[in-house]
């Protein structure tokens, strides 16, 4: 069965300044949906208004029913923040048993990590706890997942097998995906939103995204 997420009448002011004033994006299971935007544009802040731990004016429906507080539904939706959000006292055997998940699978995926097992999420590199964080997201029941950021600190080679997951997790969810390696999200996203001036626009095209004065259009991939 497919589900759609929709967000709209979101208006967000910090100190008088509009950030965020006409938005609408939708996102369905099966599917990737991106969403780009300069630095300051809101993005992190849209995310976390759908996830409902950021108050303002808004209309967020999951199937058509409104749901202001996703947060309190997992199997709703799930959220990647752009910071680290797993203590760091934990460790990986810890987290995974939280999530209900199965570490050998994640190691037979990235074998480098195999001695993460019984280490403090705090003791391993940024991008190994980047790249624990992001897996228990991407691959735990929900009908959405939202990341903030999902390759900062991975390796090219860990990009393009967390590419690959999240091309096989799409079967069993929506992910709405935004990060400043445009060109990734680029390549895997089945729908694409440019957030600008505190709008959304579907690019349809390369040259939308050149148009709205994200990147220029021969710099990417859509």
């Amino acid at each position: 069965m497919k589900h759609i997420l929709e967000a709209d009448s979101i208006q967000l002011e910090f100190s008088g300044r509009k950030i965020l004033s006409d938005i609408y994006f939708k996102a369905e299971t099966g599917k990737i949906t991106g969403l780009l935007g300069r630095n300051g544009a809101g993005k992190s802040c849209l995310m976390k208004i759908v996830y409902g731990s950021m108050e303002c004016e808004k209309s967020v429906r999951f199937d058509n029913r409104s749901q202001p507080e996703a947060f309190k539904y997992p199997a709703l939706l799930l959220y990647l923040p752009q910071f680290n959000f797993i203590p760091k006292s934990l460790t990986a055997k810890q987290v995974f048993r939280h999530f209900q998940l199965d570490f050998s699978l994640f190691e037979s995926r990235f074998p480098e990590c195999r001695d993460y097992f019984k280490q403090p999420v705090g003791k391993l590199s940024g991008g190994g706890q980047r790249l624990i964080e992001l897996y228990v997201i991407a691959v735990s029941p929900s009908q959405f997942a939202m990341l903030d950021e999902p390759f900062s600190h991975l390796s090219p080679m860990q990009i393009e097998k967390v590419k690959l997951l999240l091309q096989e997790e799409k079967q069993n969810k929506g992910f709405l995906i935004t990060d400043h390696l445009y060109e990734h999200i680029t390549g895997i996203s089945d729908h694409l939103y440019i957030l600008a001036n505190g709008k959304t626009h579907l690019a349809k095209n390369v040259h939308d995204i050149e148009r709205w004065g994200y990147v220029r259009a021969d710099n990417c991939l859509l």
